[in-house]
């Protein structure tokens, strides 16, 4: 499937890329990769380790997001997936605040009727790493501080390689970033 191939942009990679992405958790010579928010002009990679993991509603609701769905993914990872609940708050078919996004379907009270799983799996959600909890409240702080999304070229869509959804075969696929293939519906292109 096709992928974005812009300059600067982590879509263009694909799994086999892992190290690299790697890299960028380990905080190895983040800005000799020329990639996203560096490549767009923004200070460096650094913003992420220097940020401050605090914030009002809006970002409790994209830090707990990004902990339940990406906490053990690279820092590349992390903000991919963040770019995709900000791309829905900014897509007019989907509520327009972070935690309408997050929660969309949660009332429904079906299992697995939320449009991000964790919501309606059944489980509680208690936030026990404390340290993964930083790292995701320092990438939502970021990304709500207007962080360019180049990641996933307008993604408002993901899955893990783990399963094939019926409904990514009606989708384009924008990038493919550690265990997760992001997409876009035509109708859904964030106006960011």
């Amino acid at each position: 499937m096709p992928r974005s191939s812009g300059a600067g942009s982590l879509a263009n990679l694909d799994l086999a890329d892992r190290n690299t992405l790697a890299s960028l958790q380990r905080g190895e010579d983040r800005t000799a990769l020329g990639l996203a928010g560096v490549a767009a002009g923004q200070q460096s990679w650094d913003v992420f380790d220097q940020a401050k993991a605090e914030g009002g509603t809006e970002w409790r609701c994209l830090a707990e997001a990004l902990y339940f769905e990406a906490r053990g993914e690279s820092l590349a990872g992390q903000v991919a997936v963040a770019e995709v609940i900000l791309n829905r708050v900014d897509a007019a078919v989907f509520p327009d605040t972070v935690c309408g996004v997050v929660h969309q379907g949660a009332a429904s009270g079906k299992l697995h009727g939320c449009q991000f799983s964790y919501n309606c799996d059944g489980r509680p959600e208690h936030i026990s790493e404390t340290g993964a909890f930083d790292q995701v409240g320092r990438v939502a702080r970021v990304m709500l501080d207007g962080w360019a999304r180049t990641l996933t070229d307008g993604a408002t869509y993901y899955h893990t390689t783990a399963v094939r959804p019926r409904w990514a075969r009606k989708f384009h696929e924008t990038a493919a970033i550690g265990p997760h293939v992001f997409y876009r519906r035509p109708d859904t292109i964030a106006r960011n």
